[in-house]
């Protein structure tokens, strides 16, 4: 089943934890590990002994990975290509939402690579904590795809354009990154992540939503943090002027001209360079203009229009095509549909956009 689902006793109440059991993978997210996630979720709403729920990841090397691309392209090159494909998606996106709404306090342990679908399930988290050694990036601009689960939303919510720059850039944040912008909320002192489970089930829970939510911040706010001297350089700190600088402006192929013509002379930043040269025309434009529209949508309407995106995704070449060259065949060589930003119609963006359901035909039946 690859997620293992304790539910554990404390002094007073149980903790409800869910375990990312697939480290071989990194703990990639498959449709079955999805639906066990969400399952769970469903059953824990209602179930009065769960008052607090932590999701964590098994393995010495990641939270999570993402979704499991190779079983995601086994089914864009199936029979049933486009359904079988968005099917995951769809699931994922429920996911996501429950845990972006769900009533009981949820804390989200993130340590080690916390990629594409791995950020918007750590995002989704009440209370999110980094080990020092974490590293989180939405990398989808490379094989074709868009920062999903949530990104709109989430990217959205950082400083000046920073959304923009590591949707189109793939940026690895490191945890002193994560923690300077809002994407985490504390860092743990170690690696260990079973002190602070110790800790949860020391505590009597009252079964209120609310006062346990209380008592979770406090207790979270006593603990030991890590010192922030120890923990790595923050790469923001070094750049984040140059990106405002370089990524402010109306114009999409302005921005990554800047962006590529820069001059700056850093590992991190050429890497980021690196991605945004080699990453799909056709996912540039659906990150500049999925954050564009996000910025006054609700929750709700962000993740319906990004399953819409992928609906649109998965029934074009590119997602399948960048899945091949970079993790099937691995000749890191993709043919894109288009070659440069500027050869990428209008209408085929515009495709991604369409109101494709409401409230009745939404495929999520979203609440």
């Amino acid at each position: 089943m690859s997620v293992e689902v304790q539910e554990l006793p404390c002094r007073e109440g149980h903790v409800g934890v869910l375990t990312l059991d697939a480290p071989a993978t990194l703990n990639a997210l498959s449709e079955e590990m999805i639906v066990t996630i969400r399952n769970s979720l469903e059953r824990w709403v209602s179930d009065e002994r769960i008052c607090v729920v932590l999701i964590r990841g098994a393995g010495k090397r990641g939270f999570c990975a993402g979704g499991d691309i190779q079983n995601l392209y086994r089914s864009l090159t199936g029979v049933e290509h486009s359904e079988a494909a968005f099917s995951v998606f769809r699931h994922e996106y429920e996911l996501d939402y429950t845990l972006h709404r769900y009533p009981k306090p949820v804390v989200g342990i993130g340590h080690g690579i916390i990629m594409g679908g791995g950020v918007g399930l750590f995002s989704a988290c009440r209370y999110r904590l980094l080990t020092p050694g974490a590293t989180l990036a939405m990398p989808e601009m490379s094989i074709g795809l868009f920062p999903d689960v949530g990104a709109s939303w989430f990217l959205n919510r950082l400083p000046g354009r920073l959304g923009l720059f590591m949707g189109l850039t793939g940026a690895r944040l490191n945890v002193t990154d994560a923690l300077r912008v809002g994407l985490a909320d504390m860092a743990l002192p170690t690696e260990d992540q079973h002190c602070l489970l110790a800790q949860l089930q020391s505590e009597r829970w009252s079964g209120h939503n609310a006062a346990d939510d209380s008592q979770l911040f406090r207790l979270l706010s006593q603990v030991e943090a890590s010192d922030y001297r120890a923990l790595p350089a923050s790469h923001l700190e070094l750049h984040e002027r140059d990106i405002a600088r370089l990524c402010a402006g109306t114009s999409l192929p302005e921005i990554v001209d800047r962006l590529q013509a820069a001059t700056i002379d850093s590992e991190w930043w050429q890497a980021c360079m690196k991605t945004l040269k080699e990453g799909c025309p056709v996912s540039a434009w659906l990150i500049w203009n999925q954050l564009k529209k996000a910025q006054q949508m609700s929750l709700k309407d962000v993740f319906r229009m990004e399953l819409a995106m992928t609906w649109e995704c998965v029934r074009r070449p590119d997602l399948t095509e960048g899945i091949r060259a970079r993790l099937i065949d691995r000749d890191q060589t993709p043919q894109w549909s288009f070659s440069r930003i500027e050869e990428v119609p209008e209408a085929i963006i515009e495709a991604h956009f369409l109101p494709v359901w409401n409230d009745q035909t939404d495929p999520m039946q979203l609440e």
